[in-house]
């Protein structure tokens, strides 16, 4: 009786079993606590490019500084950015942000987990004036709840304004916004010994004395500070209207000044920074834009200080009219109510723009 069949071994499969797919990842939408910071600050295409881009290890002194590029985006002065890295509000591709540190055209930088576009698309930044009333603090936050001055100006879409200089809560008159970083730098650096005109009351009549003096310089707690001149402009009884000017813009100087040779200012009104004067048409708690070409004007007089890339903030500033209407150009737009009364006759009258 013939053995039985041994059953034949299994055949291999001739196709390999297709590999497992990987899951994509699920990214979750960034959260962006700036009421500023607008999607139009991404850029789709932009964040493809820099993702497949190599990590690329720089010497020391290559790129720019951060804080430099955040503040000419439009975003803050580049005191405000500083602060921003240190509470850990920027990073740089994926790692939290340090004061000083330089970024490369493939780094990618975040700001509140928001991809900033620091060399994307440029235009001329903007310039504003605004007639600062008395009562207002040049500030976004007040722990005291007092009104400020950001509260009044026209929206700007991708980025905000950034005060150059400030003005005290108790002095009125013109301050400048902008949309770049680096040139309100320039405007504020002692460098550029931009000419601030202030009219100023002062109680009581001031001899030749008292006025070579405030010329010639006293000291003050913060150092040595001078009027660059001082001018009689009338006055009634005992109230004493004088117009000063000043290279500087320290805080509360001219009231210092005045201070150190027995005098009080009881009312300061400041009529003038740089080439830009106070429009007569323009009343307390109103704001202006500055002609295009005006700014381009005073980019070049400022040179490369002031020709940092500016952050593209839309072509139109947008107003607090039914519809977020364009705000015009020259021409003054009404920013609220009960605050455009006129000064007393005895104040000198501000002097009109004049060109740049």
């Amino acid at each position: 009786m013939p053995a039985p069949r041994k059953p034949a071994a299994p055949r291999k499969p001739t196709t390999r079993p297709a590999a497992p797919r990987r899951p994509k990842p699920v990214v979750s939408a960034p959260v962006c606590d700036e009421p500023e910071f607008l999607d139009a600050d991404l850029d789709a295409s932009f964040e493809d490019e820099v993702s497949s881009a190599p990590l690329r290890k720089a010497s020391a002194n290559a790129g720019e500084r951060l804080q430099k590029l955040l503040a000419q985006c439009g975003l803050g002065g580049r005191r405000e950015m500083e602060e921003w890295i240190t509470a850990g509000r920027v990073q740089v591709n994926g790692e939290p942000a340090t004061l000083g540190q330089r970024v490369l055209p493939g780094d990618r930088v975040k700001v509140n987990g928001r991809l900033v576009n620091l060399h994307g698309a440029t235009r001329a930044p903007q310039v504003l004036l605004y007639h600062k009333p008395e009562g207002e603090i040049v500030s976004r936050s007040d722990p005291a709840g007092r009104p400020n001055v950001f509260t009044n100006l026209p929206r700007v879409r991708g980025g905000k304004w950034i005060a150059v200089g400030r003005l005290d809560f108790n002095t009125s008159g013109l301050l400048l916004f902008t949309t770049s970083g680096a040139l309100a730098n320039a405007l504020m650096h002692p460098r550029h010994e931009m000419i601030r005109e202030y009219a100023v009351r002062v109680l009581g009549p001031m001899d030749d004395e008292a006025k070579d003096q405030l010329k010639k310089g006293v000291e003050l707690e913060d150092g040595p500070a001078a009027l660059k001149s001082i001018e009689d402009a009338g006055g009634e009884g005992a109230n004493q209207w004088y117009r000063v000017t000043i290279t500087e813009g320290r805080n509360r100087e001219v009231r210092r000044l005045f201070e150190a040779v027995g005098r009080t200012v009881s009312r300061l009104i400041r009529v003038r920074y740089g080439p830009f004067l106070l429009p007569p048409r323009l009343k307390r708690g109103q704001s202006l834009l500055v002609e295009d070409a005006d700014v381009e004007k005073l980019v070049k007089s400022l040179g490369a200080d002031a020709e940092g890339p500016s952050r593209n903030v839309g072509q139109k500033v947008r107003g607090a009219r039914p519809g977020g209407r364009p705000a015009p150009r020259g021409r003054a737009q009404a920013r609220s109510q009960g605050k455009g009364a006129a000064p007393k006759r005895s104040s000198p009258r501000p002097a009109a723009k004049k060109p740049l």
